[in-house]
């Protein structure tokens, strides 16, 4: 028999699997929905010490109790050795991490792990850096005295403000209102101590489940794969496996039927695959789309230029790439084939080319990259070969959240905007809901500036939400946006696709970027 031990995120009891208990117990299997020690129904037994060793005490108690239930064995059934109950812990957001806690310790245990809506969980490091809430981790992170006997917890959000620990989409009202009732204080310690695993429960079958509507998908999780991040080759072990669900962070309340349909499925072995990074060449290192010149660049130090046949200042094309990128992978952006094939293709065609590293290695790096992409532009303008009064910028992925700033209040010499299958609204799981990265509010006070969007048919869902988004924002404040669309094209398109229909997509985009800077145009330099 299957017996399933269901954890769900901060600020939450045992009762909010409620529906989703009811209906893995009509299927045979026995359920165990936790309230961990300060929450739900056990709110009053938590204390200053209790953090997240407590939690995942809890939860190996808890195994250990249906082993010895398993060992007494059904009555009416004597001289029959009893069978085990196969244990499954499901680990939603904040529960991941004393899921994996409590099978690292109990891994004979346990026949599988669900990460459901959960970010990966590392050895040493704390729940906080997964936290969605940007208030709640900088909190934290700030605080440097110990805590005492009136600060030891974090007070659960008002009503209208659990977006900030991830998406409520498909939650009915009464629910959500029952939620914010019902919500207990979660303990600082649990989220700031550290996760401490053996690797003892590395072998254990893992099934992740993502909920879309909170930003997260399988399309996603394989992009970051074919990055080569060393830290996500583990999903790519054949025991993991994978699940969408077509809802916010709360599916247990939004979708009880499909995650009781999921998780059974899970325990049956299916779900999706993922392809190790070295199995085929990555996309974004496959060769660019068109058959650019060859031509030399300058690099300093994160900045290269290629710069064009041609007397005089020239206007610039600043290209900056998606992200998170991480730290390690190599080549680094402006190595891959479309920013080397972008800034060759603008020099032979009259502009300066410019490509840039950022440092967005992580969600909390979206500052950090601001200022590297801010400092990168001050560079080339002040470089006696550009026109600094003739600037666009051309964003890509990810990388379009970092349009927010100069849409929102546009200098002279910026002379168009530009962005290729970007995201243009934080994804819910991000946690940037107060951030100034909101490009579909920054829209409405860019004024007469001129800005080119490149979409794709085949893009992400999620990405392809905030373009329109976007496009809603643009139309209601008059803004200049023109709208290139490339016909079964995929996200990363020009790499990809090798179609006549992209080929021609990214020609109209670069033209129409070269032509708000009013730079005469000669006849095609490519193929």
């Amino acid at each position: 028999m299957t017996a399933f031990i269901l954890v769900a995120d901060t600020y939450t009891g045992g009762w909010v699997w409620q529906e989703v208990a009811a209906r893995l117990r009509e299927s045979g299997a026995e359920v165990y929905p936790v309230s961990l020690t300060g929450m739900g129904d056990r709110r009053d037994l938590a204390g200053p010490g209790t953090d997240l060793e407590t939690h995942i005490e809890d939860l190996v108690q808890l195994i250990d109790q249906i082993d010895q239930i398993d060992q007494i064995g059904p009555a009416g059934e004597a001289g029959e050795a009893p069978s085990a109950c196969r244990v499954v812990l499901v680990g939603h957001g904040y529960g991941i991490h004393p899921v994996l806690g409590a099978a690292d310790r109990r891994p004979e245990r346990v026949v599988r792990v669900v990460n459901l809506d959960a970010g990966l969980a590392q050895d040493g490091v704390p729940a906080l850096a997964l936290v969605p809430d940007q208030a709640v981790r900088d909190r934290l992170r700030q605080r440097t005295e110990p805590y005492g006997d009136d600060d030891w917890q974090i007070a659960p959000p008002a009503l209208d403000a659990w977006q900030r620990s991830g998406s409520v989409a498909g939650v009915p009202a009464d629910a959500l209102e029952r939620l914010t009732r019902l919500a207990a204080p979660q303990p600082v310690g649990t989220l700031t101590q550290p996760l401490r695993l053996s690797g003892a429960a590395a072998g254990i079958p893992t099934t992740g489940v993502l909920c879309t509507a909170n930003g997260s998908s399988i399309a996603m999780v394989e992009s970051q794969v074919g990055l080569g991040d060393p830290r996500l080759q583990v999903l790519t072990e054949p025991q993991v496996s994978f699940f969408e669900l077509a809802t916010g962070h709360w599916p247990m309340l939004s979708a009880p039927d499909e995650l009781a349909e999921v998780l059974l499925r899970a325990v049956a072995g299916e779900g999706h695959r993922i392809e190790p990074a070295g199995s085929a060449q990555p996309g974004h290192l496959r060769p660019f789309l068109l058959d650019v010149p060859e031509r030399s660049r300058e690099r300093r130090g994160r900045v290269d230029l290629y710069l064009p046949d041609a007397e005089g200042p020239r206007p610039a094309v600043v290209f900056v790439h998606g992200g998170p990128v991480p730290v390690d992978v190599r080549p680094t952006p402006r190595d891959w084939p479309a920013f080397v094939g972008y800034g060759r293709y603008v020099a032979s065609l009259g502009a300066v080319g410019v490509t840039l590293d950022h440092r967005m290695h992580d969600l909390t790096d979206f500052g950090r990259a601001a200022e590297d992409v801010a400092d990168a532009v001050e560079q080339v303008r002040a470089d006696p070969r550009v026109d600094g009064e003739r600037v666009a910028l051309w964003f890509f992925s990810g990388g379009g959240l970092l349009s927010a700033d100069w849409l929102a209040a546009p200098p002279p010499w910026l002379r168009c905007v530009a962005a290729t299958y970007p995201v243009l609204a934080p994804m819910p799981s991000w946690g940037l809901t107060d951030s100034r990265f909101r490009p579909t509010a920054a829209v409405r006070t860019a004024g007469a500036l001129p800005i080119v969007l490149t979409r794709v048919e085949l893009e992400i869902p999620e990405i392809a939400a905030t373009a329109e988004e976007f496009l809603t924002a643009a139309e209601d404040s008059a803004a200049r946006v023109e709208v290139i669309e490339v016909p079964l094209g995929h996200h990363g398109f020009e790499t990809i696709d090798h179609t006549d229909q992209a080929r021609d997509a990214v020609r109209h985009a670069v033209r129409s970027v070269l032509g708000h800077l009013r730079l005469p145009l000669d006849p095609p330099a490519c193929n």
